[in-house]
């Protein structure tokens, strides 16, 4: 029996049939157009009178994390990523790090030792960046439920943002990726390396750092348009720079961005290291440069020893393609986008890994 034209109600949906990037394109966009930064990763705050700066503002939380599928259940590890995970979005504004707040809730049994132990990450995380803890709160949960604000400030006229990327700029990747997913395939018995190699391998996967240096250097420069922090993984990042600035891209799969060892993780385990580039969990930033300032850019963040790699290209139009060969086609990447059966949230390790492994003999 037809409905057409009754009063029947629909039914009501949940957040899971959006999505976290239709969320916030249908639901929070009419509420917050008028937002000067909504959609970028750190907010603006109204700019205050006399002040030669624009003060920023980004909150996220911190899930359990990678490492504590792999063995490495020490709270530390989640302190260290609670912070690191918030300087990141100061990095793709071009910001200076004034102070991390701190939310706390906690089961009532937690020993405090490891209380103690998340304290230091948070702590040492933030050394490490340049910054410190300034305040924050501390409440009881019936799990530990962690996140924080990170406050920044950037001169005026010189914050970088998601929107400024035009068709013909270049596409930048900055910092090296592939460490924390060498990690995961390291521990699973996919490759071997060296007592000494896989220590280095671990450690950069325990505790990633944010790339505020780069982000410092990069909001200098006129030629750099836009940029955003690579939180979900590579193909969400140029999907989202696509869709702000309504243009295309071509991406270029052969591009040696991984370093040595995550490179021998990938030859032994059979990787595409283009698969291992597009994962999640190095705290990495996209950057859209004007083409002709790309080898000037480049020169800049390696004078600096920062890893730095043109990956892509913007285009006219909506697609986004890879370019393997010179063959054109349309790229479909990983994604961990929140809402979805893709986040990380609801997806094992052993799904990532055997999306990333090809069939074969178990290496476990």
């Amino acid at each position: 029996m037809s409905t057409q034209g009754s009063d029947v109600p629909a039914s009501p949906r949940a957040l899971a049939s959006l999505g976290e990037r239709q969320l916030v394109s249908q639901v929070l966009g009419p509420r917050y157009h008028g937002v000067a930064s909504f959609g970028d990763d750190c907010a603006v705050v109204p700019e205050l009178p006399a002040w030669p700066f624009e003060l920023v503002a980004t909150t996220d939380p911190c899930p359990e994390p990678l490492v504590f599928s792999l063995g490495y259940t020490d709270l530390y590890y989640q302190g260290w990523l609670l912070a690191t995970i918030n300087f990141s979005d100061l990095a793709a504004a071009g910001a200076e790090p004034l102070g991390l707040l701190v939310s706390y809730l906690l089961p009532e049994g937690l020993l405090i030792s490891d209380f103690e132990r998340l304290l230091d990450g948070v702590d040492e995380s933030s050394r490490e960046h340049g910054s410190k803890v300034i305040g924050g709160n501390l409440g009881d949960a019936s799990s530990t439920q962690l996140s924080a604000t990170a406050l920044g400030a950037c001169h005026h006229g010189h914050r970088m943002s998601r929107r400024g990327a035009r068709a013909g700029d270049s596409l930048v990747l900055v910092g090296a990726p592939g460490y924390l997913w060498s990690t995961a395939l390291l521990k699973q018995g996919y490759a071997r390396l060296n007592d000494a190699d896989e220590t280095a391998v671990c450690e950069r996967a325990l505790r990633p750092v944010a790339q505020l240096q780069a982000g410092r250097m990069l909001a200098q420069r006129h030629e750099v348009h836009a940029a955003i922090d690579i939180s979900d993984g590579l193909y969400p990042s140029v999907e989202a720079l696509c869709s702000t600035n309504r243009v295309g891209a071509v991406i270029f799969p052969d591009a040696p961005v991984l370093d040595p060892l995550p490179l021998e993780v990938c030859r032994q385990a059979n990787v595409d290291p283009f698969a291992m580039v597009q994962l999640w969990g190095d705290w990495t930033l996209l950057v859209a440069v004007e083409a002709k300032a790309v080898p000037a850019v480049l020169n800049d963040l390696r004078s600096a020893d920062i890893a730095c790699h043109e990956i892509g290209s913007l285009r006219p139009g909506d697609d986004i393609c890879v370019n393997r060969g010179g063959t054109l086609s349309r790229w479909s990447g990983v994604d961990a986008e929140r809402f979805t059966e893709s986040s990380w949230s609801r997806t094992k390790l052993r799904d990532y890994l055997s999306g990333l492994v090809p069939p074969g003999p178990d290496h476990r």
